[in-house]
């Protein structure tokens, strides 16, 4: 074994960072067995150096990230301070100081990570970033190599925790989506701005990568079209219960039947409860993998917090050391088919549409003609009269009432079905369009 140590610098030290510093320290002799050196923690960057943090040595704490990354005998930078900048420029600027770098940062990986590869390959440094997607869940390094020679075709998954709690608290007990976002807030599971979780913005950053590494090309985070679950309602899960489903925020990057695109898409859906993803509870992950050669394969686990992910930053710190010792690269980015990410439209995919009418005859006709005008064919339809309260009693004694029609259709393009919604908030029969949902993994 080298006695000199592989030395590394860690970029912020919060939940993750800490875990990350804790870890090294008391995995030591294994981390060294298993890389052939030792590894020393030579900086931690920080912004309060005020703050005490237990177990790191207070000499080396600094502010002055810049200068730790420049050092020139920095072995290895683990960023995990977040963000687009400064995370950006001190990154590129370790690689031009002749470090590698392992980072958890997944909305800087799909904004610009074509450039930091750039970076990467031209200084002959590593770039890793296992923790950047599903925490612990080992996700990236199969895709990247253990699935290598296979063709991947779709992948699904449920990568954000914060928004599976709530969804599986608004299943299990009913609750509504305020409700459940206070208990997901109560427990540590959403920040106290949960506007990234909520609104699809991380799971849309873990998506774009998962589709570039997939399906080998560039996929950022503005090609992923992104729904939030703000609008799922108590009635959505209880419908979705009638028709043997549940409702997850789910990721999903397909490749193109015809091989020529990719799609790469973020939004809540009704999955069958027969689905492997349809049991995953609480905040967990699990992202669900079809490849041409592999088949089906299912990655599951804690996909947040700061002990799962730092073991993901440690795995890829083992890797990193290792192939630095070996005087080595490992796989930086591969775009070779450099296939277009086609819009939302393009998608085809099925819709369960909630309408709220007036309860008399011809209303079903009615909404099948704008149906088949959009060439969307229905597969099943549910009616419940229900009656009226309200500004709305005068109208709906009127009309002889109100109905709720619950219309779920077969697949279509996502363009077709969203123009018969439209045309159906036009209809003076159709009172409102109560909810919109895509029906997924049949």
């Amino acid at each position: 074994m080298r006695t000199r140590p592989l030395k590394v610098a860690l970029l912020g030290c919060g939940v993750v960072g800490s875990e990350v510093a804790r870890l090294m320290t008391t995995h030591a002799d294994d981390l060294a067995a298993r890389i052939g050196a030792p590894v020393e923690l030579a900086g931690v960057a920080v912004r309060r150096p005020s703050r005490v943090r237990e177990g790191i040595d207070p000499a080396l704490i600094t502010t002055d990230a810049t200068a730790l990354v420049k050092r020139g005998d920095i072995d290895v930078v683990v960023e995990v301070i977040g963000g687009i900048e400064p995370a950006r420029t001190l990154i590129t600027t370790a690689f031009e100081h002749g470090a590698s770098v392992v980072s958890a940062n997944k909305a800087l990986l799909a904004e610009d990570g074509a450039a930091l590869h750039a970076a990467a390959e031209k200084h002959g440094r590593d770039l890793y970033y296992e923790a950047a997607v599903a925490g612990a869940i080992p996700l990236v390094r199969p895709l990247r190599e253990s699935l290598a020679g296979d063709k991947v075709n779709r992948v699904l998954g449920i990568v954000n925790g914060t928004t599976n709690f709530i969804l599986d608290r608004m299943d299990t007990s009913g609750a509504g989506y305020s409700e459940a976002l206070d208990e997901a807030t109560a427990l540590g599971y959403a920040e106290a701005d949960p506007t990234a979780d909520v609104e699809g913005f991380d799971a849309a950053a873990k998506a774009a990568i998962l589709a570039g590494i997939a399906f080998h090309t560039r996929v950022r985070i503005g090609d992923v079209h992104r729904e939030g679950i703000t609008e799922v309602t108590a009635a959505d899960m209880a419908s979705a219960r009638r028709m043997g489903c549940t409702v997850k925020l789910l990721a999903i990057c397909e490749r193109a039947a015809d091989g020529n695109s990719v799609t790469a898409r973020v939004h809540p859906a009704m999955i069958p409860l027969s689905h492997p993803l349809a049991s995953v509870r609480e905040a967990y992950n699990a992202v669900f993998v079809e490849a041409e050669a592999a088949g089906q394969l299912m990655f599951y686990g804690p996909g947040a917090g700061g002990s799962p992910t730092a073991s993901a930053v440690l795995g890829d710190l083992v890797a990193v050391c290792r192939n630095k010792l070996g005087e080595t690269t490992g796989p930086g980015e591969s775009a070779y088919t450099r296939l277009p990410v086609s819009p939302m439209g393009d998608v085809v995919t099925r819709y369960h549409i909630s309408l709220d009418v007036a309860d008399r005859p011809g209303v079903l006709a009615q909404v099948a003609t704008v149906f088949a005008e959009q060439g969307v064919s229905i597969d099943t339809v549910r009616q419940q009269g229900r009656s009226a309260s309200g500004v709305d009693a005068a109208a709906a004694a009127q009309d002889g009432g109100e109905a709720s029609l619950v219309v779920v259709t077969h697949r279509a393009p996502d363009a077709a079905l969203s123009a018969t919604v439209e045309a159906l908030r036009k209809l003076d029969t159709v009172r409102g369009v109560a909810s919109i949902m895509r029906v997924e993994g049949e």
